[in-house]
């Protein structure tokens, strides 16, 4: 699984795939404090960065992956 959700964290790992944004959007709109770690993420799917993108979490931490940063600095505040 791409996503492991804690009480208030979600950790996105690896490949987070399509079929996991709709989990996403459901966890981040049930916890509108949660916060989103991206350090072990190496893919995100477009669906998934669109759900972020709408909801505007907080990010703990961000990825490894000096081009995914880069990416995903659309996230940044």
């Amino acid at each position: 699984m791409g996503i492991e959700y804690k009480k208030s964290l979600a950790v996105l790992t690896e490949f987070v795939g399509v079929e996991e944004a709709e989990n996403l959007l459901e966890w981040l709109l049930k916890n509108p404090k949660g916060k989103i770690n991206l350090a072990s993420c190496v893919h995100i799917h477009a669906a998934n960065l669109q759900v972020l993108m709408a909801v505007k979490p907080t990010i703990s931490a961000w990825p490894a992956d000096e081009n995914l940063q880069h990416w995903l600095s659309v996230l940044k505040k």
